[in-house]
């Protein structure tokens, strides 16, 4: 069975992260290690560090992973922003590191006005240059499949593949699968055939044992939209089938599997909490129909 849980934020402390997702009865927990749209952050202190790993032990929340900032783009053909995500990425990685991270969650990057081989090649550049400057960090770099908004890269199996396949070293690297992600790039999730046509071509191009975790999101926009908006589960244009279809799949059953759906709460209760719920009721077999002639039973609703 997937671990699930979400994304969540560490506004009084790191910790509180971690509690929270107690709280909701999740399995794992992703955060960010500083606030995402800033480049710098406040330096990690050993008490944030022990008061997390504790809330760890504690609680027995598993496989936290972290999300890298948004100003980071690996990818860019300008020397200057390009050294400056270099810099940025290397402190989030020894964040990530110090708080005990299994995964940092990584956008591939922009190619801008460059080319999508250009900024592959900027991208393999700028992780063979973190890894390098560090080298003991356990973290694992989890390359995150995009939508395609705007000149994003990573929206096609084909450019995770040629960043695997150019990272020397790469057994520091993995896959979070995004669904509204792929979906908004073109790869339908929602009937069994078309999962089942996707993950099959994952595997041809990437492979599934790439697979270190998911992003579950439902969609706002259509497939091949290549427009990133998410939405809550089964609220969306992939509907509640994908996300069975995902969930059940006996290949990902031990992955970790993160929401990012939509913040807030409606009549006092969690959007978290209720997305959640929704996913323990799609892992659970569906109840057969009433047999033909019967006048009674019913499905339970999802």
């Amino acid at each position: 069975m997937p671990l699930l849980g979400c994304h969540l934020s560490i506004a009084g402390g790191y910790y509180k992260a971690v509690e929270a997702a107690a709280a909701l009865k999740m399995d794992c927990v992703q955060i960010f290690t500083k606030n995402n749209n800033q480049w710098k952050g406040k330096a990690l202190s050993a008490e944030d560090v022990a008061l997390f790993r504790d809330a760890l032990e504690r609680t027995g929340i598993r496989m936290p992973c972290g999300h890298d900032s948004y100003l980071i783009n690996l990818a860019s053909p300008a020397e200057s922003l390009w050294k400056q995500s270099l810099e940025a990425f290397v402190v989030e990685i020894e964040r990530a590191d110090a708080l005990g991270l299994v995964g940092l969650v990584i956008h591939p990057g922009c190619c801008l006005e460059s080319s999508e081989e250009e900024g592959l090649r900027r991208i393999i550049l700028a992780i063979d240059e973190a890894f390098q400057r560090t080298p003991r960090a356990k973290v694992q770099i989890w390359l995150e499949t995009t939508a395609g908004q705007g000149s994003s890269l990573g929206h096609r199996f084909e450019h995770l593949r040629t960043i695997l396949d150019g990272v020397q070293e790469r057994h520091r690297l993995g896959v979070c699968v995004d669904s509204c992600h792929i979906f908004a790039a073109g790869y339908p999730l929602s009937s069994r055939e078309d999962y089942q046509a996707t993950l099959a071509q994952f595997d041809a191009i990437v492979g599934l044992d790439w697979i270190r975790a998911f992003h579950l999101n439902d969609s706002k926009r259509d497939l091949g939209s290549r427009v990133d908006r998410h939405e809550h589960i089964g609220k969306g244009r992939l509907g509640r089938e994908a996300f069975r279809n995902i969930l059940t799949d006996p290949r990902l059953a031990a992955l970790p599997m993160y929401l990012e759906t939509p913040k807030g709460t409606v009549n006092g209760r969690s959007l978290d909490a209720m997305n959640l719920a929704a996913l323990h009721r799609l892992m659970k077999p569906r109840t057969a129909g009433p047999k033909r002639g019967s006048k009674t039973g019913t499905v339970p609703k999802v």
